[in-house]
This record gives structure tokens, C-alpha cells and sequence, in this order.
């Protein structure tokens, strides 16, 4: 594979310079983007893939993009990002070297997020997803209610989204311990950097980690168990993440109660595959959080116009860490 290097800096513009900008991407519509984006930077010009105005692109903002799309853009100064996530990004191998790729930090993702995981949370700790069985079998039956206080919730990943959410489940006042690979420190938060020991304090897991060679399959058979009896999984991260089988088997030994899945090493979800009826599952069609043009085009414009004064621009990939 083909590494960028996200240090190196553009050769500087001026301010008056029109940059032509490739929109590319297999998911995301670009009559969906191109309003706001032509508002945020008038002066620039705007094509959607195979469009590549004779390979003269000095931006590409892309989601899930087609095979090809690098190829042959000398003048490429960023890659832009329409997602968090960007491994199928770095894994092209026809990455242009020394390019910089940009994650999107979206504060409209952030939110919804945050406000999936809270829903899937609570619908665990309040036991609505039993009810709801309870209901279809016509069972008038009552569980044993909780405090918020009485769960610990592990958050693996303390980016952006893990330290935002792990705040809103402390204004709920859940107990929350947080996971990330490097030294963290967050208000009413229990931080570690030993994945076990966040485990074995969890009622219920959240997995907001990006996917990499290091963090694929990172909750398989050992790690489920040491989550508490009768917890939870909440995957909002990328599929890999789990050993599937291994979660099957945690939900069908009863020791995890219910997981809650919004992503799929298969997507979409084929419909033979077990898991669409599984009653220790909840599924969604990769839904947690969609990146919304209202709130992250200002985003873009910003590391458009860094990249037209020469600066770097922000929220770059760390290439030796993988996201």
C-alpha cells in the first residue's frame, strides 16, 4: 500500500485561487451535498465522479469512493473525508503519496451518535427490549428495575465521540469507564488503557473504536466473558470489531442479556443471514449516526480554504495508528 503523509504541507495558494473539487462516492449522493457546498465556496468549482475535469483535482471529498478514483490526479493537495471512518480509504493502494486524508469530525454525526447509543442503552437498562417480547407473547411479567447508578458502562474509543458520549452518560448518571490505547483524562469518567480491566468493570459495552489491523476481532470469545452477566454490546463502530460467533455464543449461553448492532462486515445485511431474527439482537441498517451537510459542510469548507492559504489541514490520519 501506498502511505500519504499527513505532515507534508500543500504548496501554498492565494486566497483568489479557484480550486476544482471531485465529489466521489459509491453512498453518498452528490445532489445531496453540492447546494451547501457551492453556498460554502462559491468561487470553486464542483464534479462528481468519473467527472475529473482532466485529472486538474486539487480536492477529492470521498465516501466509500469507486475503484479508480486516485489515479492520475497530480494536482491532488487533500482527500476530505465524508465519514469518521476511513479505512477503505488508507487500504487503496493507489493513494497518492504525500497527500494528507482528512477525517470528518461532524458535530450533527456527533449528536446523533450520541443519541443512538443512549436509546440502545437504555432500552437495555430498562428492559424494553424484553417487554417488547413480553408483549408479542401476551406475558404481563415485571423485571427488576436499576438505578443508572448501578451500571458501569465501558466506552471503548475516548475520540470525540467516545469523550462526548461518555459525558451524556454521566449527566445520566451512569458510572462510565472509558477505554483508548493511549492515556486519557475526562471528567467523572474512569479512564485506562488495560481493555480487560474496562471490561471486567462493564455492565454494558460500547464500541466507538475505528477499525485497524490492531482493533479487528478486538471483542471475540475471552473479552465477552468478562463482561458482566446479563450485559450488553452496542457495536455503532464498524463490524470487524466483533468475532461473531463469539457473540452468539455469549447471547445463547445467557451471558450477555440483548446486543445492539448497527454495523455488518457484510453490508447490507443478507437476508438469510441468522442474525435478522436472533431474539438477543437488535439490529439497524448502519444508521447510528449519517454525516449531515447541514453541520459538516462548514467543516470541509474550513480544510478547503487551510489547504488554499498552504496550511495543513485538520483532522488528518495518523498513518502508524491507522485512523
Amino acid at each position: 500500500m501506498i502511505l500519504g503523509v499527513s505532515a507534508m504541507l500543500p504548496s501554498p495558494l492565494t486566497k483568489t485561487n479557484t480550486l476544482n473539487i471531485l465529489f466521489a462516492s459509491t453512498k453518498e449522493k452528490p445532489e445531496f451535498w453540492f447546494p451547501l457546498l457551492r453556498r460554502a465556496l462559491p468561487t470553486d468549482h464542483f464534479h462528481a465522479w468519473p467527472d475529473v475535469n482532466g485529472g486538474d483535482i486539487d480536492v477529492a471529498i470521498v465516501a466509500t469512493h469507486p475503484v479508480g478514483t486516485f489515479a492520475n490526479l497530480p494536482r491532488l493537495k487533500l482527500i476530505q473525508s465524508l465519514w469518521m471512518g476511513v479505512e477503505n480509504i488508507i487500504g487503496d493502494t493507489e493513494l497518492p503519496r504525500g497527500v494528507p486524508v482528512a477525517r470528518l469530525i461532524d458535530p450533527g454525526m456527533v449528536a446523533a451518535m450520541g443519541e443512538t447509543v443512549i436509546a440502545y442503552l437504555l432500552d437495555w437498562h430498562r428492559h424494553f427490549w424484553c417487554y417488547r417480547q413480553f408483549q408479542k407473547d401476551k406475558v404481563w411479567k415485571r423485571r427488576k428495575q436499576y438505578l443508572a447508578s448501578d451500571r458501569t458502562i465501558g466506552v471503548l474509543g475516548m475520540g470525540e465521540l467516545g469523550g462526548t458520549i461518555a459525558a451524556k452518560l454521566c449527566a445520566l448518571d451512569f458510572n462510565v469507564a472509558g477505554w483508548s490505547r493511549r492515556p486519557k483524562k475526562l471528567a467523572g469518567v474512569y479512564c485506562s488503557t488495560d481493555l480487560d480491566e474496562i471490561l471486567s468493570r462493564s455492565d454494558a459495552v460500547v464500541c466507538l473504536l475505528p477499525l485497524t489491523p490492531y482493533t479487528k476481532g478486538i471483542l471475540n470469545k475471552d473479552r465477552l466473558q468478562k463482561i458482566k452477566k446479563d450485559g450488553c454490546v452496542i457495536n455503532v463502530a464498524r463490524g470487524g470489531h466483533v468475532v461473531m460467533p463469539d457473540l452468539l455464543a455469549a447471547l445463547d449461553s445467557e451471558h450477555l442479556a440483548h446486543a445492539y448492532l448497527d454495523v455488518f462486515e457484510t453490508e447490507p445485511l443478507p437476508p438469510e443471514d441468522p442474525l435478522w431474527s436472533h431474539p438477543g439482537i437488535t439490529l439497524t441498517p448502519h444508521i447510528a449516526a449519517l454525516s449531515e451537510p447541514r453541520t459538516s459542510v462548514g467543516k470541509i469548507a474550513e480544510n478547503v480554504e487551510r489547504i488554499r492559504r498552504g496550511e495543513a489541514p485538520l483532522s488528518t490520519v495518523d498513518f502508524a495508528a491507522g485512523y
